[in-house]
């Protein structure tokens, strides 16, 4: 029979015990009514002398109790209570004696009921202690253990004070029933001391609780042993057993508050204990059954009705612990299986975890590999609908596009969520029309936090081949859905062995460059952009360039995409943001008016969808002193077109004073209602439509048509990549004021943009 215990117990270094006034109080009076109760049992002795020392124990260990309970152990104020009442019942036991209400060891009815309410009182506070608080079946349990008590005491007192009882008793049967009221009583609390002792203390020190088990059971047991004095009327069993228990309180007391001084309790966990309470009750009434009856006792019924009653009563408490512990139990087969439903299953889309899909893929190749194949699914941008609209609605897409996947998903496929907004998919047979179907499913609006977001997906499929793994198949997804996200959004692509290559190249690329960036081996060169027809420097635009110490220069267009899939782009980004602004800041001082009017820096889609980072410009430009008009932002379509937190970032860069340039205008999502909703000063035009600006094509109809709305709207419209005279003259006359391209400049070292633009001027002075 094993009770559940209280969670936690206490371990404290409590100082060691010395000698305090009021125990060496309580002590000195226990020696003297021990010595004056010893000189009565030999000879008579005048009462009275015999109930003082009471009067000076009970107060000592009222007020040492009360002041264990100045830091807030509102039980031992029930204790101090508890002895006052007690004290007062002992009071109440002389006036019985000496107004000739009672005689001897007689107590009335009154005093045994203040004895009690003592008792009481002490038995609440220990059962407000917060470690001893019990469920209903606890509670049940608890009673049982105290029925036994009760039952296992009586017993055993009628039976060893039955001898004596007749010439005890006389005409105080009443009395006599008092006593037994106390006794059993006092035999509770002990058994309530000694089962939280052992069950959890909370607040209390445990030792304490010990000390104050001791001390119930002394005064209980002392109790019961009344009737042995009855031929010794003048003494009572109180004049030694109230000092005892009045001592053994203090130091109870004393105890708890040298652990309190100790410092915060530590918790530690408590063992499952063994209840042994009862079956010792069934052993003990059993032990006295078999002794009543090989001696012929007279009271043999009564003790065989008391054992067979503990008997009833440890059985009953048996069935209400096994019903507890098969509800236990239960509830530890439910606690299991929720468990592993959680280390096998993502908390927020209830999908299987990478270990299930680990199992799974492993399965179904060891089943058929050449039906097998798996996809990683990444939705593009899902950070900025984070940091727009919240974690809340975040959270509410992932989930309904977790939806979405398992409905279209056919039978032995599976999906899972492998973290963020990733998920993979093991599919059989033909893959490829499943995740075309899942695509299009995903480009239809999801309902979240009340809004309808349209999200698109980068996917990367792969397709098992003989002695693959399940990890070498994820590892081949995973390459094909970052060479998806490297080709833009919303692609689908399925793994080659070339990816590999690649992928490996560009993470060669992406820590050499981090390297480069620590250690300064990265340089900026700067294009001039023109004013039309002269050639006259107006601006230039910043051009990142890296010199590798063993593969020499490396181009942008091989080292930019791998800083983009690495996130390496946005310390990148961030060093060239500083370190154009230095230089223009430099320019304006040696050159004065003739310096760049403008300087123009190209900023990612990723460093625009990191919120913050128009502080981070605002903070470049307070650092190098640089105005804000000077400037100019360079983005494209794609990274604006959704809008979002790039959207909002770039609207409090121009709130600053920063021009913002649509860069490459018409090769992404051209839109004329990007041009409203994007604060934009500046749009350029590709170079794919200049190079055909001399032709009658489409690409002159279109150069022609943005001239016009860049006029219309106000927009300083630039033409990229002019590399003849021919295109810079058509340009001319079309209405292009400005233009950049190798006909005018290659990019340059900073120190080469004063002698061009000295250059230049000259060439239009003449």
């Amino acid at each position: 029979m094993v009770d559940a215990p209280a969670p936690t117990d206490e371990a404290v270094v409590v100082p060691r015990w010395r000698l305090t006034r009021t125990l060496a109080a309580g002590g000195g009076v226990l020696v003297l009514a021990a010595i004056w109760f010893t000189v009565g049992l030999i000879h008579y002795t005048p009462p009275v002398i015999g109930w003082l020392p009471l009067f000076v124990a009970v107060p000592v260990a009222g007020v040492t109790s009360w002041r264990a309970a100045r830091d807030g152990r509102a039980f031992w104020r029930y204790m101090a209570v508890g002895i006052m009442l007690i004290g007062l019942g002992a009071a109440g036991n002389a006036h019985d004696y000496f107004s000739g209400e009672q005689e001897g060891q007689h107590i009335s009815s009154l005093t045994a009921a203040v004895y009690t309410s003592g008792l009481v009182v002490m038995l609440l506070g220990l059962l407000r202690i917060p470690g001893a608080r019990r469920t209903r079946v606890e509670w049940t349990r608890f009673g049982l253990d105290i029925a036994t008590v009760i039952i296992t005491v009586l017993t055993f007192t009628w039976h060893f004070g039955y001898s004596r009882w007749e010439s005890w008793l006389g005409d105080s049967a009443s009395s006599s029933a008092a006593v037994l009221v106390v006794v059993g009583a006092g035999f509770i609390c002990v058994f309530a001391f000694v089962k939280v002792a052992f069950t959890g203390t909370g607040p209390i020190d445990r030792r304490a609780l010990h000390l104050l088990a001791l001390t119930g059971a002394v005064g209980a047991g002392g109790g019961a042993l009344a009737p042995l004095l009855a031929s010794r009327p003048y003494l009572n069993e109180g004049h030694v057993l109230l000092p005892a228990t009045c001592f053994l309180l203090g130091l109870a007391a004393d105890r708890q508050m040298r652990a309190s001084r100790a410092g915060r309790p530590v918790p530690r966990p408590v063992p499952r204990r063994l209840s042994f309470m009862p079956y010792a009750a069934v052993v003990a009434t059993a032990g006295l059954l078999l002794y009543g009856a090989a001696v012929r006792s007279p009271d043999i019924l009564t003790i065989a009705v008391g054992s067979i009653a503990v008997t009833v009563v440890v059985a009953c408490r048996q069935l209400v612990a096994m019903r507890d512990n098969a509800r236990l139990l239960d509830d530890l087969d439910a606690r299991q299986r929720e468990l592993a439903y959680r280390a096998t299953h993502d908390a927020l889309t209830g999908l299987p975890n990478r270990t299930v899909l680990t199992r799974a893929i492993t399965a179904a190749l060891a089943d058929d590999p050449a039906t097998v194949g798996v996809a990683l699914i990444d939705l593009d941008d899902f950070k900025a609908i984070n940091d727009d609209l919240g974690h809340a609605v975040g959270d509410e897409l992932l989930t309904g596009v977790a939806t979405k996947i398992a409905d279209r998903l056919p039978a032995g496929s599976v999906v899972a969520r492998l973290g963020g907004d990733e998920y993979a998919l093991l599919l059989r047979h033909d893959g490829a029309a499943v995740i075309a179907a899942i695509a299009a499913d995903l480009r239809l609006p999801v309902h979240a936090g009340g809004h309808e977001l349209v999200v698109e997906a980068s996917i990367g499929l792969a397709r098992a081949r003989p002695g693959d793994t399940a990890d070498e198949l994820i590892r081949r997804a995973d390459v094909a859905m970052y060479e998806a996200k490297g080709q833009g959004k919303g692609r689908l692509v399925e793994y080659a062995a070339a990816m590999d290559q690649r992928s490996a190249e560009q993470s060669r690329l992406a820590a050499d460059l981090g390297i480069a960036l620590e250690t300064g081996g990265l340089h900026l060169l700067y294009q001039p952009i023109v004013a039309m027809p002269d050639g006259g420097l107006f601006g230039v635009e910043a051009l990142v360039r890296w010199t590798h110490p063993e593969r020499g220069p490396i181009g942008p267009n091989a080292f930019i995409p791998a800083a983009e899939r690495t996130g390496l782009i946005v310390p990148l980004g961030a060093w060239i943001l500083e370190e154009a602004c230095r230089q223009a800041v430099a320019w304006r001082h040696e050159l004065g008016d003739a310096a760049p009017r403008t300087v123009s820096v190209n900023v990612s889609a990723r460093q625009l969808r990191e919120a913050g980072f128009a502080g981070e410009v605002a903070a470049v430009l307070a650092r190098t002193g640089l105005p804000a008009h000077v400037l100019t932002v360079e983005v494209t379509e794609t990274a604006v077109f959704d809008g979002g937190t790039a959207l909002d970032e770039l609207r409090a860069i121009a709130a600053l004073g920063v021009k913002i340039a649509l860069d490459d205008f018409g090769t992404g999502h051209s839109s004329l209602g990007l041009l409203r909703t994007c604060p934009a000063d500046v749009l350029k035009v590709d170079k794919s439509f200049v190079d055909d600006v001399t032709s009658s094509g489409e690409e002159s109809v279109v150069v022609a048509a943005l001239i016009g709305i860049c006029q219309g709207m106000g927009l300083r419209a630039v033409a990229e990549g002019v590399e003849t005279a021919e295109q810079a003259a058509e340009l001319y006359r079309l209405g292009y004021r400005y233009a950049q391209g190798y006909h005018y400049a290659r990019p340059l070292p900073a120190a080469e943009i004063a002698v061009y633009g000295q250059a230049a001027t000259a060439r239009a002075a003449a």
